[in-house]
């Protein structure tokens, strides 16, 4: 049994990815059409820094998720990241639960919000989320929580819910 959720990008992650484009596409173009074309660190700095932050963010944008009866896939552009079911406890779809989450290492907004994040109540977790408004957040018995958003939280819910139940 493999259930397919989208991963639907919410509209903060379309304002952050839409200006966090514009304004390094904007530096490569001042950096191809002004400055000392001779000296290579300005080469470096304005063209090939701000095409290099947007190739090395692409692959790791979220696509979608799969719920199989022993894992959770997270579909990536290039790859897919495997998750045991095995050792969940929980899956909430509070929202709240990570209101004023600071970004301690990863990506907060071109092309996903994926990477470590802390907050009082969680404390430190892993997200892979494309929309802060369809949180679910997994709980594990011996590994840090997982905050995915998968298009349908319900459905997902109910789905992960059976599976935790039949012993996953």
């Amino acid at each position: 049994m493999i259930v397919e959720f989208r991963a639907p990008w919410g509209r903060s992650l379309k304002l952050g990815t839409g200006l966090s484009l514009s304004i390094l596409i904007i530096i490569a173009l001042l950096g191809v059409s002004t400055g000392p074309r001779s000296l290579w660190i300005w080469r470096a700095a304005m063209v090939w820094l701000p095409l290099f932050i947007i190739a090395s963010s692409l692959p790791f944008m979220v696509l979608g998720y799969a719920l199989t009866e022993h894992t959770l896939e997270i579909r990536r552009l290039l790859w897919t990241t495997t998750l045991p079911l095995a050792g969940l406890e929980k899956a909430s779809g509070n929202v709240d639960l990570v209101r004023g989450s600071l970004r301690v290492f990863g990506n907060g907004g071109l092309f996903s919000i994926t990477g470590w994040f802390w907050n009082r109540q969680v404390g430190l977790y892993r997200a892979y989320a494309t929309d802060l408004s369809r949180v679910v957040l997994l709980k594990y018995r011996n590994r840090r929580p997982v905050l995915i958003t998968p298009h349908d939280t319900q459905h997902f819910l109910v789905r992960v819910g059976k599976l935790i139940q039949m012993g996953a």
